[in-house]
Order: C-alpha cells, then structure tokens, then sequence
C-alpha cells in the first residue's frame, strides 16, 4: 500500500511538471507567433520599401539618359558651330 501512495505521488509530481512543461511551451508559441506577424509586416514594409526605391530609379535612369541625348546633342552643334568658324 506505501507503494501504490509513492506512485501516486510520483504519477502527480510528473503529471503537474508536464502541466508547467505545457504552459512554458504555449507562452513560448504565443511569443513566436507574434515575432512572426512582425517579420510578415516588416518584411511587407520592405517589399514596398524597395519598390518604392526601384520605381525612383527608374524615373532618375530616365531623366539621366534625356540629359545625356541632350548634352550629346548640344555638342554636336558646337562642333558644327566651331567647324563653321
């Protein structure tokens, strides 16, 4: 009978730590899912983040290359001009 007590007490001891075992571990799930949803919204941010930049240098390509053809261009007539003198 003091055997089947000690069990007892034992099997509750073990019963209670695998309780606080279970608690610990939804916490620690309840935590990473949060970090989670931040890094999806941080990287969402980035995402737009770089499109954003992209979409910039597109537009800065764009006015470089019409500054070029018209420097280009201007230079031409100088030459022209120059060579006419």
């Amino acid at each position: 009978m003091l055997k089947k007590g000690k069990r007892q007490r034992k099997l509750k001891g073990t019963v209670e730590e695998l309780k606080s075992i279970e608690n610990r571990l939804s916490i620690i799930l309840e935590d990473l899912k949060e970090k989670i949803e931040k890094l999806k919204n941080e990287r969402a941010e980035l995402i737009e983040e770089i499109d954003a930049l992209k979409r910039e240098e597109k537009r800065r390509k764009g006015f470089l290359e019409n500054e070029i053809d018209f420097l280009r261009e201007e230079i031409e007539e100088l030459k022209k001009t120059l060579g006419k003198s």
